[in-house]
């Protein structure tokens, strides 16, 4: 799966490596959040683009407080793989009903619950932890706002993946245009018409 396949990796948006160090996590998120609070600052912003800042700014809060406890870090990207996987077997079973069922089943709700926890839930949690509140200024009115976005992000998510799932693609019907002309000529000459 590429970077842009909706499934948001927190490691790539910190650019750490495979083998990070809690320093690199505490380092980079710094760094970057005191980009953005910067970039924010210098410039007059619309009511659209305070959103992106604040959906920019909750990602990197909770990309830091995922990676910077190493277990709950291997949780997140555990938990990522899976439903990578699991879409994977589901495209490969597409083609058998009964297979691509219970996949698609399975798979909806693990993508439910995976777009639910790290991409609201887990993010609301960061906003509250003292060392993101510290460095990014998020408060109460941030995460009143962020809600919202929040929501709407995950929607987005949800919707992004699912256009590339097998029951969205659409097949040519398969029609033979003799036997169905045969079929209404009958059909008119049973009726009379």
């Amino acid at each position: 799966m590429t970077e842009d396949s909706g499934y948001v990796d927190y490691r790539i948006l910190l650019e750490l490596p495979e083998r990070y160090k809690p320093a690199d996590v505490i380092r980079t998120y710094k760094k970057k959040m005191k980009k953005l609070v910067i970039e924010i600052s210098q410039r007059e912003v619309s009511q659209e683009q305070r959103d992106q800042y604040l959906l920019r700014m909750a990602q990197l809060n909770v990309a830091f407080h995922i990676f910077r406890n190493r277990q709950r870090g291997e949780i997140y990207l555990r938990e990522r793989d899976e439903v990578i996987r699991l879409e994977e077997e589901w495209h490969a079973v597409a083609a058998e009903p009964k297979k691509s069922d219970i996949l698609r089943r399975q798979y909806d709700q693990s993508l439910r619950n995976f777009l639910a926890k790290y991409m609201e839930d887990m993010v609301l949690e960061a906003g509250r932890d003292s060392d993101c509140i510290e460095h990014s200024g998020w408060d109460a009115a941030h995460e009143r706002h962020a809600g919202r976005i929040l929501r709407q992000n995950r929607q987005q998510l949800y919707h992004k993946i699912h256009e590339r799932l097998p029951y969205y693609e659409i097949t040519s019907p398969a029609i033979d245009w003799t036997e169905r002309s045969f079929f209404v000529d009958n059909l008119l000459e049973r009726t009379g018409v």
